[in-house]
């Protein structure tokens, strides 16, 4: 077990800061300040147009809309590497109790929450993560995070001590979120004009983990960020956003671009994973996490990953002489290793393996 878990790394432990923010405090302590966050962000009314592509999993998946939603599907991946996905065939009835348990999760007494807390030999639990030094600035959010899939994968004293009723819950979620990776998956495959099996083989039984974060109301929001701008290290990430409190942004041309959720819809982004496997065609995009000053916002990040012994490298078939490699290739027990070492930053671990 132990070797397995590993690959998830170690972080620093920190406070909690929806304790912290319980306190009704006026100012932010001197840790959680990072203005240098305050970048442009896309005035609303001269942009409204701008938002992150959709797609119609019905529309995908049919004879009729097929090969034109793959061709949305396609530029949403290069242009964007961010897009809604609706009609995705995961039941509503399901999301809501997720979403209504998730908040129940974050609003146990913090005597329960310490069975879940963070150890100083593991990431997984509640706390931070990619926390490296006592001095490093820290985000305005409590997350907790964990490995889901494959099962042998999971903690001991995590999900299988979550309590009822979301651990039968999250249990069904993570299967239904494992389909619609694959699917998701498999189409991007065609729309690269991969070899046939060559995702499936990469990404059945692949690695799933979850990420649930907590962002609390903060009195000086601009002052802190909830999640620091990065690229997901995973393939693939599937994010469902509990409650109406915008707060992600992505980084498009150089400004930051809200994304406003839609009812009933996931919002997928590409990691650097895929970036690699697709040979630099699709892009893992920098987003970040703001801060509301009246109400928290709570979201679940599921992420997705090749096989747990397999390697990561440009699919073969999409390498030739006339488009060659752009990326090492690494096994995917060493990136997660060299991943989890590092605070977040941008995309430079990505960039570290460029050619």
């Amino acid at each position: 077990m132990e070797e397995k878990n590993n690959t998830s790394g170690t972080s620093l432990l920190v406070p909690s800061v929806q304790e912290l923010a319980k306190g009704n405090i006026s100012t932010v302590p001197t840790r959680y300040i990072q203005s240098q966050h305050e970048e442009l962000i896309i005035n609303e009314d001269d942009h409204s147009n701008l938002q992150i592509p959709i797609i119609d999993m019905k529309k995908l998946l049919s004879s009729e809309y097929g090969s034109s939603e793959l061709s949305k599907l396609h530029l949403a991946c290069k242009d964007w590497g961010f897009f809604q996905v609706v009609n995705h065939g995961v039941s509503s009835s399901l999301v809501e109790k997720v979403k209504l348990e998730t908040q129940d999760f974050f609003n146990l007494p913090m005597s329960e929450k310490k069975k879940f807390w963070q150890t100083p030999q593991h990431m997984e639990g509640f706390g931070q993560a990619f926390v490296m030094s006592d001095e490093q600035k820290l985000d305005w959010a409590d997350i907790f995070f964990m490995s889901t899939l494959p099962k042998d994968s999971r903690m001991p004293h995590l999900f299988p001590q979550l309590p009822l009723p979301i651990r039968d819950t999250l249990e069904l979620y993570s299967m239904e979120l494992q389909k619609l990776s694959m699917v998701i998956v498999e189409y991007m495959g065609k729309s690269l004009k991969m070899d046939e099996n060559e995702m499936r083989m990469l990404f059945e039984d692949g690695v799933q983990s979850m990420r649930m974060n907590y962002y609390p109301p903060c009195p000086q929001p601009e002052k802190v960020i909830g999640l620091t701008p990065h690229s997901d290290g995973s393939a693939l990430t599937i994010l469902l956003q509990l409650n109406d409190v915008e707060g992600l942004q992505v980084r498009k041309n150089g400004t930051w671009v809200p994304v406003k959720p839609l009812p009933n819809a996931f919002i997928v982004n590409i990691g650097d994973i895929l970036e690699i496997i697709s040979n630099g065609i699709y892009r893992s995009i920098e987003h970040r996490a703001t801060i509301n000053s009246e109400k928290e916002r709570i979201s679940i990040a599921t992420f997705y990953t090749s096989k747990h012994d397999g390697e990561i490298g440009p699919a073969k078939s999409l390498i030739n002489e006339v488009t060659p490699a752009r990326f090492k290739r690494i096994g995917l027990k060493e990136y997660l290793k060299n991943l989890f070492a590092r605070k977040l930053d941008g995309k430079c671990f990505l960039d570290s393996l460029r050619i």
